[in-house]
């Protein structure tokens, strides 16, 4: 019984000190979104900066058919990024 405590413990100490070293991180785009509907209206493109893959980002405002999407730049932000806004990327740093 006391084997079972100690090895139980020592997977919760060491689960504790190395999960200190892990970072999250995920990637940043920016796109070209111009509409594929021809509206009496002139429609303007637009630059958006997202979270969403390609893919993801068509898909989820209409698909293919709806939007065109060209990407300008993408970049990772780094450490914790919960409950943030999406990190500037490297080149408006460097501009700054």
């Amino acid at each position: 019984m006391k084997w079972k405590i100690l090895v139980n413990l020592l997977s919760v100490l060491s689960g504790y000190f190395f999960t200190g070293n892990l970072w999250a991180e995920y990637r940043a785009y920016q796109y070209y979104v111009t509409s594929k509907y021809s509206f009496p209206q002139k429609t303007q493109s637009y630059l958006v900066t997202s979270t969403l893959t390609p893919d993801a980002y068509i898909s989820y405002h209409g698909g293919n058919d709806v939007i065109a999407l060209d990407l300008v730049q993408t970049w990772m932000c780094l450490g914790h990024t919960g409950q943030k806004l999406i990190c500037p990327s490297p080149t408006q740093l460097d501009s700054l």
